[in-house]
């Protein structure tokens, strides 16, 4: 006996689904789009992939100061949309001797061109090989010491590569690394990461850097300072030996002599811009205030020019955070990044900023290298960095792009010692534009300046600090 699914209800008519079809009768199977045959792809996966790319397929016929210089065309003519028309002293030095395939050292600060230095040769050659990479592999590795450096670099050389087939992947933290593995898979032409999470690839077996044949190391110094040294020695050591390695840097302490002996052959050195001297268009100044003054005085500088983007830079976490939400409350626009944050927050609050959303940005010293945004037309050092060349590092944060930028300090009573030391490392006083200068800042300029030197014919020399008393008094013999 069967049963009737299709009893009828009070009225008499059979009783219906949703689709007016009698309940119990199946209806032919919804069409999937685009056609009534199943898909056969992999839709979550096929998101995670990029779109196709515009490919040139003709090469461009021009003269360029960097086809010149032997930059391929196909990479030059991509160059003047940029605003990028002659090259910086240090790609004019840099540039010849990375075409031509020699190791280089370069010791320059952030903002004077750095990324093209070694972008631009290390596509022409890419360009030649004229075959796709191999799974897991990337023919160009370049490391950066934080996520902000990393993503600015991809940036770059998505634009200079444009037009062309080559191919390039960021891999650092606080993205999934379940994609990053996935990407990995169809290899890259150039792979941007930061050493930590490469080392995460690399054991899970996701990179492969038997074939990596160019090695970039910018802002090597920072690196060491953060602690990457043991994961530098590490990736140096999956690398071939038959490669070309690229060594930036901002200052040269003596870990980092021993980091380019052990990674460089025969470097070319090209040096611009000396270590601690910051740019020649930031207008620098220091104002004297109490801590607990600052947050007042800061909406003061700030409200002069609210329509202009500004980065302010704190010591900490906490108190970079406390700082923006303070700010937040007083009207401004503003954003905060800093290693609390995760990734996403991190590049929301970028994005915002470099639209013009917010017109505030408040940050510890994870940003205070490699963003490049030329609309930044004011920093403040809200705290005194603990590290003198770091402050360089920060107020180049403006007057970028050949535009002027202002730079303005706040020092407190307890920071004349991290004002002193900036001075000394810059070789220079830094200008006082407002508050009472404190007895002690003043007393060390008049007796030879930032460094404590000898000032003018006739002053006498600075005085040696006493020694330091002993934490514990003798034990009685």
């Amino acid at each position: 006996m069967t049963q009737d699914t299709t009893r009828p209800n009070r009225s008499g008519k059979p009783r219906q689904n949703a689709s007016g079809q009698p309940r119990g009768e199946r209806g032919p199977k919804p069409a999937f789009r685009g056609g009534n045959a199943k898909p056969t792809t992999n839709h979550r996966r096929h998101r995670d992939e990029p779109e196709e790319k515009f490919i040139r397929r003709a090469i461009p016929d021009i003269d360029t100061p960097f086809t010149r210089m032997g930059i391929d065309a196909r990479v030059a003519v991509n160059l003047p949309p940029m605003g990028i028309d002659a090259p910086s002293p240090i790609q004019e030095k840099a540039i010849p001797g990375i075409v031509e395939g020699r190791d280089l050292l370069g010791l320059a600060q952030t903002g004077t061109g750095k990324t093209a230095a070694f972008g631009l040769p290390m596509l022409t050659r890419l360009l030649n090989i004229g075959r796709k990479p191999e799974p897991r592999t990337c023919r160009a590795l370049i490391l950066a010491p934080t996520r902000e450096l990393a993503t600015q670099i991809a940036a770059n050389i998505d634009a200079y590569a444009a037009g062309t087939a080559i191919r390039q992947f960021r891999v650092v933290g606080g993205a999934s690394i379940n994609t990053q593995t996935m990407r990995m898979e169809r290899g890259v032409d150039v792979l941007i990461a930061t050493p930590g999470r490469l080392i995460d690839l690399i054991e899970r077996g996701a990179v492969d850097l038997s074939q990596t044949k160019y090695l970039v190391l910018d802002e090597a110094d920072q690196m060491l300072d953060i602690g990457f040294i043991h994961a530098l020695r590490r990736i140096a050591k999956m690398l071939p030996r038959e490669r070309q390695t690229l060594l930036f840097s901002a200052t040269m302490p003596k870990l980092m002599e021993e980091l380019a002996d052990s990674y460089l052959t025969d470097p070319l050195k090209v040096a611009v811009n000396p270590p601690g001297q910051a740019a020649a268009k930031i207008a620098q100044g220091v104002h004297f205030v109490n801590q607990g003054d600052k947050a007042t005085l800061l909406a003061e500088y700030l409200a002069k020019h609210r329509e202009e983007l500004a980065i302010v830079f704190g010591r900490t976490k906490h108190g970079s955070e406390k700082l923006s939400k303070l700010l937040e409350k007083w009207g401004y626009k503003v954003a905060a990044i800093h290693g609390n944050k995760s990734q996403g927050q991190r590049e929301r609050a970028l994005s915002g900023f470099r639209a013009g959303e917010t017109k505030v940005l408040v940050a510890t010293d994870v940003a205070a290298r490699g963003l490049d945004i030329p609309e930044v037309a004011h920093v403040y050092n809200y705290d005194l960095p603990n590290v003198p060349e770091n402050y360089v590092h920060r107020i180049g944060r403006t007057a970028r792009a050949g535009r002027d930028g202002r730079a303005i300090a706040f020092c407190a009573p307890a920071e004349i010692g991290e004002l002193r030391a900036i001075e000394k490392a810059m070789k220079a006083p830094i200008p006082v534009v407002g508050g009472e200068v404190p007895f002690e800042a003043a007393k060390i300029r008049e007796r030879g300046g930032p460094a404590g030197r000898g000032g003018p014919a006739g002053q006498q020399p600075a005085r040696k600090r006493p020694a330091r008393r002993p934490s514990r008094a003798p034990k009685s013999a």
